[in-house]
C-alpha cells in the first residue's frame, strides 16, 4: 500500500464520516432526505463552526421539520427558536427567513421533491434557493454524490484544500481513485475535516506514517 493509499485509508478511519451522517440523515434517493442535505448545506455554508450548524439542523429535524411542508408551516419563531436549541444564534433571525422563504420555493417549483432539480443544471437551480452561494451548492454535492453517482467523485475547492494539507494530490480523479467507490462522500468529508482542523490533519498524517 503507498503512501497515498494508507493516507486515505487514515482519512477514512479517523474523520471519514459525512456530514449528513452526523446530522442524523439517513440518505437516500427520495424527498425528506434530500431536503434535509439542502437545509444543512445552508446552515454549513455560514461562517459559523460546522459543529453548531450540524447541532442546528439536528435541532430543526427534531422539532419536525424534516421536509419543506413541515417548515413552511413552522412560524419564524418556531424556526428561530429550533436554530437556538442547536446555539445557532449569530445568523438565527436571517436563516429563519431564508429557510422558510426556500421551502415555499421547494413546495411550488418542486412539488417538495429535489429529485426534480437533479441534472446538468442542478448548480444552478440550487442557487435559486435563499441562502445557498456556491458554497451551499458544494456543500449539497459533495454529500449527494452518494446517491447522485453522477456527480462523483464531487470533490471541491475546500476538499482539495484538505488533501493538499494532509499530502494528497488534488486532483478530484486521483483521489476518487484511492478508494471504494461507495466510500467517496466519506474521504471528501474527511478531507473538509482536515481542511478545517490543522490539529486533526497532524493527526490523520500521522496514522498514515505508521
Amino acid at each position: 500500500m503507498g503512501r497515498s493509499d494508507k493516507t486515505a485509508r487514515a482519512l477514512l478511519d479517523r474523520c471519514g464520516r459525512t456530514y449528513a451522517e452526523q446530522a442524523g440523515i439517513r440518505l437516500r434517493n427520495t424527498p425528506g432526505p434530500l431536503y434535509q442535505v439542502l437545509v444543512l448545506a445552508h446552515l454549513l455554508s455560514a461562517r459559523i463552526k460546522a459543529d453548531v450548524a450540524v447541532a442546528a439542523a439536528r435541532a430543526l429535524f427534531d422539532a419536525g421539520m424534516r421536509d419543506p411542508q413541515r417548515m413552511a408551516e413552522a412560524t419564524w419563531q418556531q424556526r428561530v427558536d429550533a436554530l437556538g436549541v442547536g446555539h445557532y444564534r449569530r445568523y438565527d433571525e436571517r436563516t429563519a427567513t431564508q429557510l422558510g422563504q426556500g421551502a415555499e420555493l421547494a413546495l411550488r417549483e418542486y412539488g417538495g421533491d429535489l429529485r426534480r432539480l437533479r441534472g446538468p443544471d442542478a448548480p444552478d437551480r440550487l442557487r435559486e434557493f435563499p441562502g445557498i452561494g456556491p458554497m451551499g451548492v458544494d456543500i449539497f454535492l459533495r454529500e449527494v454524490q452518494a446517491v447522485w453517482p453522477e456527480y462523483a467523485p464531487y470533490i471541491d475547492g475546500k476538499a482539495q484544500d484538505g488533501a493538499e494539507r494532509v499530502g494528497l494530490p488534488r486532483s478530484p480523479k486521483t483521489l476518487g481513485g484511492l478508494v471504494a467507490g461507495d466510500e467517496v462522500p466519506r474521504l471528501t468529508a474527511g478531507l473538509v475535516r482536515v481542511a478545517l482542523d490543522k490539529k486533526l490533519a497532524e493527526d490523520v498524517r500521522e496514522m498514515a506514517g505508521r
